[in-house]
């Protein structure tokens, strides 16, 4: 028999518990359970060490917002505690787990349908959202359908979900297309723009003027039809642009990319 070895990400301890009890049932079935994002991300980082990978994360939408249970004790699964950590919220788990260890299914525990919030859990690498109060039945089905590479989501948030990723896929359309009415120079001072460095610093790197490298920043912005660095960098970042490599080689001297 193939064992499915999941993960149950929750804060609120005795739906953690009891949600990881009910799984542990399941012949097939391998579950743990863990009450924080940084608890979590280290029972990852030590299967993954062991050589036993989980197969399936079930994270809760709401992560860090719910406050422990005082004096809970484990009645089935401990969960491991990592609060100590600082919190870490569902949909930054979601990106995080996919970027480190992209076999992981993940599917998003959620209180309410949001459509909104439904579609950034799937452009952060979800492949499922499943309302907290489902069947058992129902969310083994998404389980095992995530693992065949299947996209889980109830009925009623289909619409809603697909409304919100054509709306984000023509902001990030438009993005790109402003960004690319940039000079070549004019990116490299956007993406050390992303990467946080004002004025001064950006001269040093690129090797020009504080003068010159405020011209090219005003350019920027004026470009892109935004009036702040933060709007610019929102931007940059909506369509793909990311920082200049702080640890790397500064670009070459001289006019090339002017």
């Amino acid at each position: 028999m193939v064992r499915i070895r999941v993960l149950v990400v929750d804060d609120h301890r005795i739906f953690a518990e009891s949600l990881a009890a009910a799984l542990a049932a399941e012949p097939d079935v391998d579950v743990s359970a863990a009450g924080s994002g940084p608890a979590a991300l280290r029972c990852l980082d030590r299967a993954a060490a062991e050589g036993r990978k989980y197969d399936v994360l079930l994270v809760d939408a709401d992560l860090g917002g719910h406050a422990q249970v005082p004096g809970a004790r484990p009645t089935a699964v401990p969960v491991a505690d990592g609060s100590e950590d600082g919190l870490v919220d569902g949909i930054s788990l979601v990106a995080g787990v996919r970027s480190g260890q992209p076999s992981v299914r993940i599917v998003v525990l959620a209180e309410k349908d949001d459509p909104r919030r439904a579609a950034l859990a799937l452009q952060a690498g979800a492949s499922g959202w499943v309302a907290k109060d489902c069947s058992l039945s129902r969310l083994l089905t998404v389980i095992r359908g995530v693992l065949r590479d299947e996209t889980h989501l109830p009925p009623a948030l289909l619409t809603g979900v697909l409304r919100e990723l054509t709306a984000a896929r023509k902001h990030r359309t438009e993005s790109e297309r402003l960004v690319e009415s940039l000079t070549p120079r004019e990116r490299e001072v956007l993406r050390c723009m992303v990467a946080g460095l004002g004025r001064k610093a950006v001269a040093e790197r690129l090797f020009l003027s504080p003068h010159t490298v405020r011209t090219h920043m005003q350019n920027v912005l004026g470009k892109l039809g935004v009036h702040s660095t933060l709007a610019a960098v929102a931007l940059a970042r909506r369509a793909g642009v990311g920082p200049v490599d702080l640890a790397g080689d500064v670009v070459e001297r001289g006019g090339q990319l002017a």
